[in-house]
C-alpha cells in the first residue's frame, strides 16, 4: 500500500500515477497482479525525483520496459513500477555512424532508425520484443548478434541519485547480463555505433531475421521469450526439455510450446504460480535426465 504523501510527493503535471494497476497489461506474458503505484515518466528532472523520494521513503521501485523476460507474482508488486516514456523514447543520430536510443525505445524502433540512416548492425535485434534499457541491462541477443557487440557507452542514474556514464568495456557484458544486472541503477540511454549499409540490404536481413522468428517461435502466444539461458557445453535448453518428453506439458493454463520447447505459453488464464510451477518441473526433469541443470533466464518480480 502506498501512502497518500509519497503519492502528492511525486504528482506533477509531468508524470501520469495509476493506483493498482494491473500489471496482466504491461507484461508479454500478461500475468501479473496489481501494481500498488504504476508511474509514466516522461523526462529525467521528474525520473530524478522519484527516484530521490522513494529512496527518502524507503519504497522500493521496479524498471518496466516493453514487460517481457519478466514474470509478475499473482499477487503484485510492491512500491513504484516506473514506465519510462516521452524523453525516454526518442531516438537521434549523434556521429557520422552513431546513434544515441533513449531507454524507453523499443529495439523495434531502433532497428527502423537504423536502416532508414542506411546503417547496419543491429538487424539482429529486429522482433525482440524489448526496449533499449532492457537490452543493456540483459545484454539482449539473438542470431549471431548481441547488444554488446554495437554499445559504445551509456548514460545512467546510480544507487546515489547521481547521473554517470560507462563506457566500453566497463559495461562488464556477459551472456545474457551486464553491469547494471542486479544493481539499483536506472538506464538513461545508450550510444550505439553502426557501419553503413546499403538501406535495402539491411531490410531484407531483417525480413529474414522476421522469418525465422516467425517459423520457429511461438508468436501467436503470449510468453516472456526464451525460459532459460544456453547451457554451457553446446547444447541448447529447447532440445534438452524434448528430449525429456516435456513438448507440449501444461500446468493450468501454462505450457511448454509445442514450436518451441524452449518457451513457456499462456493458452489464457494462466498465473505466475502455473508457470513458476512448471519451471521447476522442467528444471527437476532435466537434471534428473540429463545431470545439466538449466538456469532460468526469465526475471521473478513481485510479492
Amino acid at each position: 500500500m502506498i501512502k497518500k504523501e509519497f503519492l502528492e510527493k511525486i504528482r506533477s503535471d509531468e508524470i501520469e500515477i495509476y493506483e493498482d494497476e494491473p500489471m496482466s497489461q504491461h507484461t508479454s506474458f500478461r500475468i501479473g497482479g496489481k501494481a500498488d503505484c504504476f508511474c509514466v515518466v516522461k523526462e529525467s528532472d521528474v525520473l530524478k525525483k522519484v527516484l530521490s523520494v522513494c529512496k527518502e521513503e524507503n519504497v522500493p521501485f521496479f524498471i518496466i520496459g516493453m514487460g517481457s523476460n519478466i514474470l509478475v507474482s499473482d499477487e503484485g508488486i510492491e512500491g513504484v513500477v516506473i514506465k519510462l516514456s516521452g524523453e525516454f523514447d526518442e531516438i537521434e543520430k549523434v556521429g557520422e555512424n552513431q546513434i544515441r536510443c533513449g531507454a524507453g525505445a523499443t529495439l523495434a524502433a531502433a532497428c527502423n532508425f537504423a536502416k532508414n540512416n542506411s546503417l547496419g548492425g543491429l538487424e539482429f535485434a529486429w522482433g525482440i520484443p524489448g526496449s533499449i534499457g532492457g537490452a543493456v541491462y540483459m545484454n539482449a541477443g539473438a542470431y549471431g548478434g548481441e547488444i554488446k557487440d554495437v554499445v559504445v557507452s551509456t548514460r545512467y542514474i546510480d544507487e546515489n541519485g547521481v547521473i554517470k556514464e560507462l563506457n566500453g568495456k566497463s559495461h562488464n557484458f556477459t551472456y545474457r547480463g551486464s553491469y547494471f544486472t542486479n544493481r539499483n541503477c536506472v538506464i538513461l540511454d545508450t550510444t550505439i555505433e553502426l557501419s553503413p549499409k546499403n538501406k535495402n540490404e539491411i531490410f531484407y536481413l531483417m525480413q529474414d531475421t522476421m522469418q525465422k522468428r516467425k517459423s520457429k517461435q511461438p508468436l501467436n502466444r503470449p510468453s516472456a521469450g526464451s525460459v532459460f539461458k544456453r547451457p554451457e557445453g553446446g547444447v541448447y535448453a529447447a532440445a534438452l526439455i524434448e528430449q525429456c518428453g516435456l513438448k507440449g506439458v501444461s500446468i493450468g493454463d501454462a505450457q511448454v510450446s509445442e514450436k518451441h520447447s524452449g518457451f513457456i505459453v499462456n493458452n489464457g488464464e494462466a498465473s505466475a504460480k502455473d508457470v513458476k510451477e512448471l519451471i521447476e518441473k522442467i528444471k527437476v526433469t532435466v537434471k534428473e535426465k540429463t545431470g545439466i541443470e538449466l538456469k532460468c533466464e526469465v526475471k521473478y518480480i513481485g510479492k
